[in-house]
């Protein structure tokens, strides 16, 4: 389907500019949400007539979404989350959850307009997108841990989804080798020579 650009579009156009988009994705995004105009003569008339209005109010929401960005770019959200020893969330974190930290944080954000390609599933410091509008985009990171305390220990830089190691097994040089030969040969030389003594004393009595 061909359309119209009402504002721009990441990788497809900026505002008026006509391109050829899959027909469901007209259908179920551009059209309904206002982002495009079906490509006919009626409708570039119509855009032309709102043109100016459009661009004031693109100007409006861009100057909006960058007051915003300057609150919450760079900005840390802590979550925790319960997980198993390998960091593993036994749910996860959706763009809702991230939407909602902001919200609360006092920045007013969209769960679309957190980019999220899939849920956050492990414990650890996740960089995520925030399209606030078509030519805004800052950056936060979330920090999901079982614990404030473990949200810490993360922002220093230190790895929890490592298993921690177990024992380690003891070892000997060959000197500790010698050693514990020198033992053995030693209750040896004790054992023939008790060995001896009983039999010299069997002797005697004899």
């Amino acid at each position: 389907m061909q359309v119209i650009l009402l504002e721009r579009i990441a990788k497809l156009g900026q505002m008026g500019d006509e391109v050829r988009v899959k027909d469901g994705y007209a259908r179920n995004f551009l059209l309904p949400r206002h982002k495009a105009l079906r490509a006919n003569e009626a409708n570039r008339k119509k855009f032309e007539g709102q043109r100016a209005q459009l661009e004031a109010r693109n100007l409006e929401l861009k100057s909006e979404a960058e007051r915003v960005g300057e609150t919450i770019d760079g900005k840390v959200l802590v979550l925790v989350r319960q997980a198993g020893e390998t960091g593993q969330l036994y749910g996860s974190v959706s763009t809702r959850d991230v939407a909602e930290a902001l919200t609360k944080d006092g920045a007013s954000v969209a769960r679309n307009q957190v980019v999220l390609n899939a849920p956050i599933k492990t414990i650890g410091l996740h960089v995520l997108p925030i399209q606030l509008h078509p030519e805004v985009e800052v950056n936060v990171t979330v920090n999901v841990a079982r614990s404030e305390a473990e949200a810490e220990r993360q922002a220093q830089g230190e790895d929890l989804t490592k298993r921690e190691e177990g024992p380690a097994f003891e070892t000997f040089s060959e000197d500790d080798d010698d050693d514990r030969r020198g033992r053995r040969s030693d209750r040896d030389d004790q054992q023939d020579y008790s060995e001896e003594s009983d039999g010299q004393a069997d002797e005697t009595a004899a």
